[in-house]
């Protein structure tokens, strides 16, 4: 483990609004408490980065690859019509990027999904039920003990 990654801490923002669901090898995955849409978030262990091109070029490589990675397992496992993948930072500067699976149903459709509906929280059923469906889909890739 490097020193940026022993000094990562989540942001604040993210804590509040998002489960983690576990690690991989560079991205903590979350889920965003959200059940309009299942709504997940990478965020790269390393301390103090607010952009891409912030991180070592092996770890831009890395997050191209989990971001594919978890993008093609989301359209799997939730049938997406769509996969909308963004890093836009400007209320979290912590560098994170979103992987929102959307349908042409959804209640955003074909708009971006921020302040278009109230927020949902998910019951401790459902984020069991999406915990065991990614659990699945990426056994061995994740680590999906929560994290304190």
């Amino acid at each position: 483990m490097d020193e940026l990654e022993l000094e990562f801490e989540l942001h604040p923002q993210l804590q509040a609004d998002c489960i983690v669901l576990g690690d991989l090898p560079l991205c903590r995955l979350l889920l965003m408490n959200d059940a309009n849409y299942p709504w997940f978030i990478l965020v790269p262990r390393r301390a103090e980065v607010t952009e891409i091109y912030h991180l070592s070029g092996k770890d831009q490589i890395q997050l191209t690859r989990e971001s594919s990675f978890v993008a093609e397992t989301l359209a799997d496992a939730f049938a997406a019509r769509k996969m909308n993948i963004a890093a836009l930072g400007n209320m979290v500067p912590q560098l994170h990027v979103h992987h929102i699976v959307r349908y042409e149903k959804d209640p955003a459709w074909p708009g971006p999904v921020w302040g278009k509906v109230p927020a949902q929280p998910y019951t401790d059923e459902k984020i069991e039920s999406i915990r065991q469906r990614l659990e699945l889909l990426l056994q061995g890739e994740l680590s999906f003990a929560p994290h304190n």
